[in-house]
């Protein structure tokens, strides 16, 4: 569907402490080539990024036309009533150029470590939705004293004010269905990357966007839906791999099918952000002729044919995708894709070659029994991903002389991933505890049952154990870079450098062994 939105294009560029003046210039560039965004990660527990908001301000001070945004905010260090006051001042110096993109706060642990409070997923997300309250409450110059008895925020008479120069918009970043119910009824926009929502996904977020958008009293189109991208200008068969006409096309069908309208291309290249300026101009052309006919009583062709091209010419490149039919089939676990920008040209893992499982029955219903055994393998790699954080954390500590080396080994060795078999390990020992008496599960049982259970299965199965022995040999190099800083032997780089492969190898696998189990789980048992 497409929502008619004006098309909005920019950048999301790395904030990265060790070149500020870089950063800064790729800020000036996107303006320079006619641009009309730039936009910032904001992670405070992260000491290699520099501050968002600062950084907004310096940039919003060195352009005079593009929009500034976080991409996305980190709410838990940013209290609703400041955060809104900073919006507020910057929209007004700069005559109305800053959107928020708010979060509920991305790596909650890391968030704890460095003070933050201590929430759950679901208390986050409760948290953002009082968030959203208090800061429209703050940019309303109208009534009285604020008063919000929040569980998270509360007002006592909250002064109001400043407003800001526009009426700004609230993006929210979300992925997983009780987030983007609260887009649908609360934000002004949607916030996702396509590392992690490809577009073989989107139909599905958008539902449940416009339908919690309906309930709510509000109109879908209200809702601007924008993405993150990231992709090549080189090759051919993939999402965003190829010269730029590929990259209209694609767009322009995700404009059409899916009512994408602001594209954020995430890059540090300055030739890539040139060359997206031409993409930009390309696709409000092709958008501008498709809309233009549909008006005129055509037929509309580019939107017949939307979603077909951009999710089969992804798949012929990447690995198979059994989370499409996941994701189509109204099986509500969502597995998580993996990342779209890879840090290591050491790749250990051939994805082409990895074995598929059977499609999911559209036709089939799971009970919420059922499916919360694979929301669960879920929950149990997210918080690995969280400890993949940390690691890159310490390693970085470690940089800044702030933690000894023997100290981050010790803490590396007393996480989940490195107990033996980590994935399978820590998912039956978490897994015994949540479900109920008559469900016994043990670590040397689970993949059996799944190979008796659906004989399908047993290349998937096989193919996931091969790659636990490499994720051990990665971590196992860590370790190694470890002690080659501590003999001399080493360097801090080659230390970032086997983190980096470990990176890239542990959230291929996970999100591999998401795609390919979240639906069996749940119609298997898991014994």
């Amino acid at each position: 569907m497409d929502y008619g939105h004006e098309l909005v294009f920019g950048t999301f560029v790395t904030p990265t402490v060790d070149a500020p003046d870089r950063v800064i210039a790729l800020a000036q560039l996107t303006e320079q080539v006619g641009l009309d965004l730039v936009s910032f990660q904001d992670h405070p527990y992260q000491p290699r990024l520099m501050d968002a908001w600062t950084l907004l301000s310096v940039v919003a001070a060195q352009t005079q036309r593009v929009k500034v945004t976080t991409n996305v905010a980190n709410l838990p260090f940013r209290h609703p009533v400041v955060l809104a006051r900073s919006v507020a001042t910057l929209d007004l110096i700069t005559g109305g150029r800053v959107e928020l993109g708010l979060g509920s706060g991305g790596f909650l642990n890391a968030v704890a470590a460095n003070g933050g409070p201590q929430l759950t997923t679901g208390q986050s997300i409760a948290a953002l939705e009082e968030a959203i309250a208090i800061i429209r409450e703050v940019w309303n110059p109208a009534g009285g004293g604020i008063r919000i008895p929040g569980q998270y925020y509360s007002l006592s008479g909250a002064k109001r004010g400043p407003a800001p120069a526009h009426d700004v918009s609230i993006w929210v970043g979300a992925y997983k269905p009780r987030m983007l119910a609260l887009t649908g009824r609360l934000a002004d926009g949607w916030l996702p990357s396509s590392g992690y929502a490809g577009p073989d996904q989107l139909t599905a977020m958008n539902k449940i966007i416009d339908d919690a958008a309906a309930d709510a009293g509000r109109d879908p189109a209200d809702v601007r839906r924008l993405y993150n991208i990231s992709g090549r200008f080189a090759g051919r068969g993939g999402f965003l791999q190829g010269p730029e006409e590929v990259w209209i096309d694609q767009l322009t069908e995700l404009t059409l099918g899916e009512g994408i309208s602001t594209y954020i291309l995430a890059s540090d290249d300055p030739d890539d952000i040139r060359r997206f300026a031409e993409v930009a101009a390309g696709v409000r052309e092709a958008v501008e002729v498709a809309r233009s006919s549909a008006a005129a009583g055509g037929s509309g062709g580019a939107v017949a044919g939307s979603g077909t091209a951009v999710a089969g010419s992804e798949a012929a490149a990447a690995e198979p995708v059994a989370s499409a039919g996941v994701a189509g089939s109204g099986f509500s676990v969502v597995p998580t894709p993996p990342p779209a920008v890879r840090r290591s040209d050491v790749q250990l893992l051939d994805e082409s070659t990895r074995p598929t499982g059977p499609a999911p029955d559209p036709s089939r219903t799971y009970t919420p029994y059922q499916l919360q055994s694979g929301q669960h393998l879920i929950d149990v790699h997210d918080h690995l991903r969280a400890e993949l954080e940390q690691i890159h954390d310490l390693v970085e500590q470690v940089a800044a002389g702030s933690l000894g080396i023997g100290a981050a080994r010790s803490h590396i060795n007393t996480m989940t991933m490195r107990q033996n078999n980590w994935t399978l390990g820590t998912y039956c020992e978490s897994y015994c505890r949540l479900v109920t008496t008559h469900h016994s599960l043990e670590d040397a049982s689970l993949f059996p049952h799944i190979r008796r259970a659906d004989p399908e299965l047993v290349p998937v199965v096989d193919r996931l154990q091969e790659e636990h022995k490499i994720i051990h040999d990665v971590l196992e190099g860590v370790d190694k870079a470890l002690v080659a800083l501590v003999d001399g032997s080493g360097d801090i780089d080659g230390l970032r450098a086997a983190v980096d492969v470990l990176d890239d190898t542990l959230l291929s696998h996970l999100s591999y062994e998401e795609r390919e189990l979240v639906e069996p789980l749940a119609r298997l048992g898991v014994l």
